[in-house]
């Protein structure tokens, strides 16, 4: 297991393979800067890097989520020229992307609010649970601005027709309503929270590391595909798991009827 330095805006748990990455401004809800952006592309970067790491669940400190961009770093990007503000947007889109691309699962363990670019942090996640109590909003429009570097997520998690309405109006939403427009798997108490997250965290445990990874390859690439590029793909996709190792011990673990070892 690598070392893990201490970080200025967020903390980092280890439980065995399972990485645990928290928000950690909780006196602003969370909210991101340049910093926070850097420091979790930093750590995500190391749990790719370690072998061991099977399972990602991104979370916050505190009441919230995410409350979106930090006011004192809007007040300094607001005077940055064309070429200043690119570059900086270019590092939250690459955040983005990275969370989105991460070869293992990923859980967004959503406490409360995610507003803006928060609920762009949980929609690049594969699992979502949130607290009953969490509220959602894209509110980019009421500062003269767009969900741009979020929407590729957002979209594809909740679909044009539904972006069109929470994009052009930014109103708020809850958490109740958010599930029901895909954007959010599963809703709970607040008190249930932990629970919910870790039983998700133990169900994937149970299926093959490069299963998932291959799986997540799968849902990315599948969607872009014409039938006749996907048949070949797909088709060769599975040929290769069969003889893989971690295949032959799956199959030959349901035939025997019992649990998979996945070191093997």
């Amino acid at each position: 297991m690598p070392d893990v330095k201490e970080y200025q805006t967020i903390l980092v748990s280890h439980d065995g393979p399972v990485w645990h990455i928290a928000l950690n401004r909780p006196e602003v809800h969370n909210a991101f800067n340049e910093v926070m952006i850097r420091e979790l592309q930093n750590v995500v970067d190391l749990a790719v890097d370690e072998d061991q790491t099977r399972v990602v669940v991104l979370t916050g400190k505190g009441r919230s989520f995410c409350a979106g961009a930090d006011l004192n770093w809007m007040r300094r990007v607001k005077d940055y020229s064309y070429e200043e503000n690119l570059e900086e947007s270019l590092r939250l889109a690459d955040l983005m992307h990275i969370i989105y691309t991460l070869p293992m699962p990923t859980i967004a363990r959503v406490n409360g609010a995610a507003i803006g670019g928060g609920t762009g942090l949980l929609a690049a996640c594969d699992v979502i649970i949130a607290a009953e109590t969490a509220k959602f909003s894209l509110s980019e429009v009421k500062l003269g601005l767009v969900p741009a570097v979020i929407s590729p997520y957002v979209i594809r998690r909740v679909g044009e027709s539904r972006c069109r309405q929470l994009m052009l109006t930014g109103e708020r939403f809850k958490a109740d309503r958010a599930k029901r427009y895909g954007l959010v798997n599963t809703v709970v108490p607040i008190e249930d929270l932990d629970d919910a997250v870790q039983e998700r965290v133990a169900q994937l445990l149970t299926s093959g590391p490069e299963a998932l990874k291959t799986c997540k390859e799968l849902l990315r690439r599948v969607p872009l595909m014409d039938f006749e590029e996907a048949k070949a793909y797909t088709a060769e996709v599975i040929a290769r798991l069969r003889i893989s190792r971690e295949g032959q011990e799956g199959m030959a673990a349901f035939l025997d009827k019992r649990k998979p070892d996945w070191s093997r």
